[in-house]
């Protein structure tokens, strides 16, 4: 009778201790929470396996997920594109290691090597240079790891430019077909002929 009365002690022992486990080690777990990803890599240009973006030091293909405090950095035959959704796009220059960090739609990070430009973005985006000093770039603003103030990116109208284009080609076309009724009609008066009035 004994052995039986200590054989259940030692099995309720037992599974109190491995239920105590399992609460303890669930709840660590579950404390730590899941890091949520901010955006995605866009790799542009030129890239081999020895050359390549990477985020926090592993190759990265465009579509890569991007989280806070992640580093990318290009090579000097490509650049990248930080797409962080609604919050904003930044473009990363050949040569150009950046930390990226988000507070909701604020963006902001530290630049160590090369150029960035803002795309678009809610809000003006904070950038650390090398000297220590806060850049803020507002969309179409570009800083390097040493400047210490934004300069503004060239602006392309290309799009300007195509819809001139057009309008050129259109207006020159209506010109021409004018021009032509007008002759064609100037010629034709001696060969008409007219229907007598009864």
């Amino acid at each position: 009778m004994n052995y039986l009365h200590l054989k259940r002690i030692a099995q309720k022992l037992f599974t109190s201790g491995v239920l105590t486990v399992f609460i303890v080690t669930g709840s660590m777990v579950t404390l730590a929470g899941p890091v949520k990803p901010i955006g995605e890599v866009l790799v542009s240009g030129n890239t081999t396996e020895s050359s390549t973006v990477t985020v926090n030091g592993e190759p990265a293909k465009s579509g890569r997920t991007v989280f806070a405090a992640s580093t990318i950095s290009t090579p000097d035959t490509s650049g990248a594109t930080i797409n962080l959704g609604k919050t904003g796009k930044l473009q990363l220059a050949p040569n150009s290691t950046f930390v990226i960090n988000t507070d909701g739609d604020a963006i902001s990070g530290d630049l160590t090597a090369g150029s960035i430009t803002v795309l678009n973005s809610l809000q003006s985006v904070g950038v650390k240079t090398l000297s220590g000093e806060i850049v803020s770039l507002s969309a179409g603003e570009s800083a390097t790891a040493t400047s210490t103030s934004a300069s503004k990116m060239a602006q392309t109208t290309s799009s300007n430019n195509n819809w001139t284009i057009w309008a050129l080609i259109i207006g020159g076309a209506i010109v021409a077909v004018t021009i032509a009724v007008v002759a064609a009609d100037d010629g034709d008066d001696d060969n008409r002929v007219v229907s007598p009035v009864r």
